[in-house]
């Protein structure tokens, strides 16, 4: 191989890698000047690569005016000095000849996909930035400000740590910039890494520590404001200004005047006992009540009053009517009496507000409202004998007033708590009975008219007696036609029409069916016996009689009997 020696440069220069001369540039005539034997190749020279060979610039020389041109055999390899042993030889050794380092083996087989080691970058990866070296303006070449002068020291390089695994490459990011490297050390992207997983954990505790707390926190208040409607103490708003007075007209005004003449009776006898209810008529002590209430007295019982303050009292019967269903009993030596005033149940309209006050199943001083549903509504109760002796015949007042067993006595009171009727029966499931039954209210109770009692209870205390209205006739019950017919014949074989009797004097003969009375048509002879029952003796009605297809009407004055 020729040895190439670059156009330009003296025999005692040799140029570096950069193409810059270390030293001084001989003289023309002056020998050049040789470096010392040290056994190593001379300072400022490399080794080019074989693979890659490299090109050095051609030197300038002190004082020439012109760039120095490369000449072709520049293009040869580069060449370094032989070591010198014992002198120093003018030849120079290709850098080709010299034997290559050794490159370390792997340890497993070849890869036939050329698979890169780890850590290294694959084919798809950019190659690495290569720097060459930058050749050195000529001695006197103009160049722009800032740039430093020749020979201007370099600082020095510090020191590199020791190697990496896989050299250079061992410092690169696939996911950096490009041509960025990236150095692993204390505070590599590993370390940041692990620090960040640290962060996140604590951040991730603190977030679960607090939702806890939260949790906690939000149950507690939870059920405070579910158990007791807040956290703090409760105080209940309460409205203040009320007075005590109510409206006389008002269900409660009703009631205070009422409650002080209302009493609860308590009976014992022979029959059993009964409950029921009853209502204060003077300062003597008289008390008005339901004859089914009282009834077992009468065969030596006895019966206690229960005032509305608590008070009780012995009373003993003064007289009763189960044709009527009342009674009286008197209290004595019982003083502050509140007697209740009477009304007039035929000035009462339907839709009038109503108080019932009673016991209902023992429960004193239950006061209930409501409404007449009805006037002059026949009915009949009781019959529990089987000879018909115990039968009430009562043209009533139909009330929407909860009536219930235990009410039975008590007094009906319009609004100005006048008693216009005395509760006796409710219509309950097996139809219209006594209250002294088990059933309860529908709605539909039924009262004594006042005005009816009213003449019972005087003649019951002036008398120990009632007498009932008659007009001298006996009437076949089992008729199924329209109107109240008269028998064939009395109970005892005797004339069905008392001779000398109010029907006998007005012709009425056995066979005549009554229609009407006073102009209301009758259905049945129980509401025949319930009109003539609500009047009293002495008065006059005005009948229609029908008699072999023909009617005609009679004018009769009722007479009396005694109780039966």
């Amino acid at each position: 191989m020729d040895k190439a020696k670059p156009t330009g440069t003296p025999d005692g220069a040799v140029p570096d890698a950069t193409g810059d001369s270390h030293g001084t540039a001989a003289e023309p005539d002056g020998p050049a000047t040789a470096p010392e034997a040290t056994g190593a190749p001379a300072a400022g020279l490399t080794k080019a690569d074989p693979a890659e060979p490299v090109q050095p610039p051609a030197p300038t020389v002190p004082g020439q005016a012109e760039e120095a041109t490369s000449s072709p055999a520049a293009e040869s390899p580069a060449t370094v000095p032989a070591p010198r042993t014992g002198g120093a030889p003018d030849g120079l050794v290709p850098a080709q000849q010299q034997a290559p380092a050794e490159r370390p083996r792997p340890l497993h087989a070849p890869d036939p996909y050329s698979t890169p080691p780890y850590g290294e970058p694959g084919p798809w990866a950019p190659a690495p930035p290569v720097q060459r070296p930058v050749p050195t303006p000529a001695h006197g070449t103009y160049l722009p400000p800032g740039t430093p002068a020749h020979g201007t020291p370099v600082p020095p390089v510090p020191e590199a740590g020791p190697p990496l695994p896989g050299g250079e490459w061992g410092r690169y990011d696939p996911w950096a910039a490009p041509g960025a490297l990236v150095a692993e050390s204390g505070g590599g992207p590993g370390e940041r890494r692990r620090e960040r997983r640290a962060g996140r954990g604590r951040l991730v505790g603190a977030a679960l520590v607090l939702a806890l707390v939260a949790g906690s926190v939000g149950g507690y208040v939870g059920m405070r404001l579910e158990r007791h409607g807040g956290l703090g103490t409760v105080e209940l708003e309460q409205a203040s200004g009320q007075t005590g007075e109510r409206a006389p007209d008002s269900v409660a005004g009703i009631a205070a005047r009422t409650l002080p003449g209302v009493v609860t009776l308590h009976v014992s006898g022979g029959d059993g006992g009964a409950l029921g209810t009853g209502f204060v008529l003077d300062g003597r002590g008289h008390i008005l009540t339901n004859h089914h209430v009282v009834e077992s007295a009468s065969d030596g019982g006895s019966i206690r009053v229960t005032f509305n303050g608590g008070e009780t009292a012995r009373a003993r019967m003064v007289g009763g009517d189960p044709g009527y269903d009342l009674a009286v009993v008197k209290v004595s030596g019982v003083s502050g009496l509140t007697p209740l005033p009477l009304g007039d149940s035929d000035e009462v309209r339907v839709g009038d507000p109503v108080v019932a006050i009673g016991a209902p199943f023992d429960l004193a001083n239950t006061v209930t409202s409501g409404i007449i549903s009805a006037k002059e509504r026949p009915i009949t109760a009781g019959g529990e004998k089987g000879d018909g002796s115990d039968i009430s015949y009562v043209d009533a007042l139909q009330t929407d007033a909860p009536i219930n067993p235990g009410n039975s006595g008590g007094p009906l009171v319009d609004e100005r708590a006048r008693v216009i009727g005395i509760n006796s029966a409710i219509h309950a499931a097996g139809g219209v009975d006594r209250q002294d039954d088990s059933a309860g209210s529908v709605g539909l109770g039924f009262a004594i008219p006042v005005n009816q009692a009213k003449r019972v209870a005087e003649e019951l205390i002036n008398h120990g007696r009632a007498t009932h209205p008659v007009i001298g006739v006996t009437l076949d019950m089992g008729y199924e036609g329209e109107g109240a017919k008269v028998g064939g014949e009395a109970a005892g074989g005797g004339p069905a029409v008392t001779p000398g009797g109010p029907a006998d004097r007005t012709d009425i003969a056995a066979g005549d069916v009554i229609t009407e009375v006073d102009g209301v048509p009758v259905a049945s002879g129980e509401e025949l016996i319930i009109k003539i029952r609500s009047h009293r003796p002495g008065d006059r009605l005005d009948l229609t009689v029908e008699r072999d297809g023909e009617s005609r009407r009679v004018t009769l004055e009722l007479g009396s009997s005694g109780p039966s």
